[in-house]
């Protein structure tokens, strides 16, 4: 199965709270998913996002695929700066 990192509305009627959770692709948005690894509340001025870093990057490098809006809050928090050093790391590793 495709699994997805994507957001999971939350909230009440015009004040959504977003979850940031993995999910089988073939799941409905706010449906069932394996993992919550942050939540994004576009509210609030600054927006407040919080993601494990640790946690996406493993189910990143597994084979996860991200959706573009979760893709754009992983770059503001430098986490696919984090995972390209990762990469880097282990191309080094290998070649030595």
């Amino acid at each position: 199965m495709a699994v997805k990192i994507r957001l999971r509305r939350m909230g009440s009627t015009n004040k959504p709270f977003y979850r940031i959770v993995v999910t089988e692709s073939r799941f409905k948005r706010d449906g069932k998913y394996l993992e919550e690894i942050g939540y994004y509340n576009p509210i609030i001025e600054p927006p407040k996002i919080k993601i494990d870093e640790e946690v996406a990057l493993n189910w990143i490098e597994k084979g996860a695929k991200v959706s573009d809006r979760v893709m754009a809050l992983f770059k503001k928090q430098g986490i696919l700066d984090k995972l390209k050093e990762r990469k880097k790391k282990l191309e080094e590793g290998e070649s030595r």
